[in-house]
């Protein structure tokens, strides 16, 4: 569970309805709407709300602007040093050191989303070296065809020795303001709406060196989520559990408190853990010998301090816990958002679980015990009525993770955008935000599902 302080619950502004935003009629032929004035209209189709896209392929690399890298072959295509492009100082704000790093840098294809869109949400899949990192930019076009500057979404390095991995805070311009993780319009009743985005990539490494940083996937989810307290209720579709390792936050609470006050916020970190175990991976022994002996499961310790931004102040910067879940062999994460709780079903059907961020009161949910103002837990599976199966770190051991959720009311405080807080104060809610992880090979089901939420 994220802290009551969370910078979180300041995204008041990120999740407000899309102007226009709701259905698109279907018309038929003019001639048979008049030889049958009766007849009932065609289906209204939904109009979309999320948009995805991943460069990762190949082709995707090849179609980007490189400069200084080199796109790699083989099974999982991705990004390098080549030559590089030149060479800057960088000065570590969390640290105040300056040290100079050679440079290479992608630029993604221009990107129009199918959603005119609120918010944008970029996340990345990367192996750095001692001695490398990265930065992940973006910038994103307005409907009346200007651009933002390019934003800092991330300066990343899966270790923290060369650098402190960290969002950047104080970013924005007359329309819209990066909140961590999050570039969101300002003050979506202008009728302000990002259409198009480009990322950026830069890959550093120590001068003159052969080190190299290597990227496998970047991209963003675009979305435009109604304004809703409350959203329609869904029908079960699946029931199934999958069987995924159990880890409480809470036995952690005292421990390395310089990430995140220790434990107690630590839900995105050891919801991540959860998963990363559940595809079959885990750290090494070696990679486990920082910890303290005989403190219980050390690698969720691990996964906080890996996950942990420097300018947040915490472990719950969405895109770090992707990055870190796909430091490990041949797994994909990325950060999205699903439209519907029958989407959750599908992906948990083909045995993928999810991690989703919700906020909510005590009385808002049934059997949780407590309230928060922003919390990640996984879902494992439905029961056969159709209650939601959730591992939720939040729990006072191992052996308590597992709880059952009434369905109504898991997905009103997962899917909604507005919510009241306990003073009756109107704040945010995540619009149906989650990590999703799945291996390099999937099944052909799993890939089937994923592809059709536009991830693999």
């Amino acid at each position: 569970m994220t802290s009551p302080t969370s910078r979180r619950t300041v995204l008041t502004a990120a999740l407000a309805a899309a102007a226009g935003a709701g259905i698109t009629a279907s018309a038929g032929p003019a001639s048979a709407a008049q030889a049958s004035p009766a007849r009932p209209s065609a289906p209204q189709a939904a109009a979309p709300l999320v948009d995805n896209r991943f460069w990762h392929t190949y082709t995707d690399w090849r179609r980007g602007s490189g400069d200084g890298t080199r796109v790699l072959t083989g099974p999982r295509p991705g990004l390098a040093i080549a030559t590089p492009a030149g060479r800057t100082d960088h000065t570590d704000p969390h640290t105040g050191e300056t040290a100079a790093w050679e440079y290479a840098t992608w630029t993604s294809p221009l990107h129009r989303s199918a959603v005119p869109a609120t918010e944008l949400i970029a996340s990345w899949n990367a192996r750095t070296p001692a001695g490398t990192w990265i930065a992940v930019e973006l910038s994103a076009a307005y409907a009346d065809g200007t651009a933002t500057p390019w934003f800092v979404m991330g300066r990343w390095a899966s270790g923290d020795g060369d650098i402190r991995r960290t969002s950047v805070d104080g970013q924005g311009d007359p329309h819209s303001s990066v909140w961590t993780d999050t570039l969101s319009v300002d003050d979506a009743a202008t009728g302000v709406r990002f259409t198009a985005y480009r990322l950026r990539l830069t890959l550093y490494r120590t001068p003159g060196s052969r080190l190299t940083p290597t990227v496998w996937r970047v991209g963003a989810m675009a979305s435009a989520v109604p304004d809703r307290f409350e959203v329609p209720a869904s029908t079960p579709a699946h029931a199934r559990e999958l069987r995924v390792p159990r880890y409480s936050q809470n036995v952690h609470i005292g421990q390395y408190p310089e990430y995140d006050n220790g434990g107690e916020a630590w839900c995105s970190p050891t919801s991540s853990q959860m998963i990363i175990e559940y595809w079959g991976r885990r750290p090494t022994a070696e990679d486990l010998a920082w910890v303290r002996p005989g403190l219980p499961d050390p690698q969720v310790c691990h996964a906080a301090r890996y996950t942990y931004d420097y300018e947040y102040g915490g472990c719950g910067n969405w895109p770090f816990n992707a990055a870190y879940a796909a430091t490990y062999r041949d797994l994909n994460a990325v950060v999205t958002r699903l439209g519907s709780l029958t989407d959750l079903e599908r992906l948990v059907h083909a045995g993928i679980p999810v991690i989703t961020s919700q906020s909510f009161l005590e009385k808002e949910l049934t059997g949780a015990g407590y309230g928060t103002a922003g919390h990640l837990m996984t879902v494992v599976g439905f029961t056969p009525e159709g209650d939601v199966i959730a591992n939720d770190p939040a729990s006072p051991d191992n052996e308590a993770v597992r709880r059952v959720y009434r369905r109504r009311e898991w997905e009103n405080i997962w899917l909604r955008t507005k919510r009241y807080d306990a003073n009756g104060r109107v704040r945010s809610g995540t619009g149906g935000v989650c990590y999703v992880y799945w291996p390099e090979g999937p099944t052909r089901g799993q890939r089937r599902v994923l592809r059709s939420f536009g991830l693999a």
